[in-house]
């Protein structure tokens, strides 16, 4: 069995609900995925609560609340699994996966399972596939050759992206299992992580610079308008 994405109200909170199939023509080759930590958990409550009543099914095979979102984010284990996101210019996570990651004493085989959402106003960019194969990269650097997916058997494009890599799909009634086997890590792919992990940290750094001088402008902006309000002048 593999160690899934634990929620406190639900023992199958690892229903997917990742859009994009496929990267679509003309999608950026290369998409910044960046690891959260602890300090990101209001990031994680933002995005997974902005989700509707259908993406929250999909994802955690229910139609969560806040409140089961809420704890369900807390409890996430930022020391052992991986969380990862995509941001847009506005520093908002439009794109977010949980891959969690066995205890070192679980039975084999031992593999990671995949969780993970994509905003409806960000879809059709090849974010869903993209934050797969990420996952996929992590996994085999982390010594594990297996990647576990169980999601709704109606969630045909979480199944289709899973498919796509290369998983074999069990389907049981409403439920379905896909797993994929992983090649060996090997220097390259850690290379591969290591210059994927700087070059998003990067991309983040800029977004933050970018956002902070909107902020600013938009500051100077507002004082001007509430100085033109006024009609005072230098001779008053």
């Amino acid at each position: 069995m593999t160690s899934a994405p634990q929620h406190p109200d639900h023992d199958q909170a690892t229903r997917h609900a990742v859009p994009d199939p496929a990267v679509p023509a003309g999608a950026a080759t290369w998409i910044p995925i960046r690891s959260l930590s602890a300090r990101q958990r209001g990031h994680v409550l933002t995005h997974l609560t902005s989700l509707c009543d259908r993406d929250r099914y999909l994802r955690f095979g229910y139609t969560a609340t806040d409140d089961q979102i809420g704890r369900y984010v807390a409890g996430l284990n930022f020391d052992r699994d991986e969380v990862f996101g995509i941001f847009n210019r506005r520093l908002e996570v439009i794109a977010l996966a949980h891959l969690a990651y066995p205890n070192a004493d679980a039975p084999e085989p031992r593999a990671a399972e995949f969780g993970g959402s994509v905003a409806a106003h960000a879809r059709g960019r090849g974010y869903g596939a993209r934050l797969f194969e990420h996952a996929m990269l992590h996994t085999r650097n982390r010594g594990l050759n297996s990647l576990f997916i169980h999601a709704l058997s109606e969630n045909t494009v979480m199944l289709r992206i899973a498919r796509k890599a290369g998983a074999m799909v069990d389907r049981a009634g409403s439920e379905s299992d896909a797993t994929l086997k992983l090649p060996n890590e090997t220097l390259a792919s850690q290379v591969e992580q290591w210059v994927g992990q700087g070059a998003a940290e990067i991309d983040y750094r800029i977004k933050q610079q970018a956002r902070m001088v909107d902020t600013l402008v938009d500051a100077i902006g507002e004082v001007k308008t509430g100085v033109g309000k006024t009609g005072h002048t230098a001779k008053d």
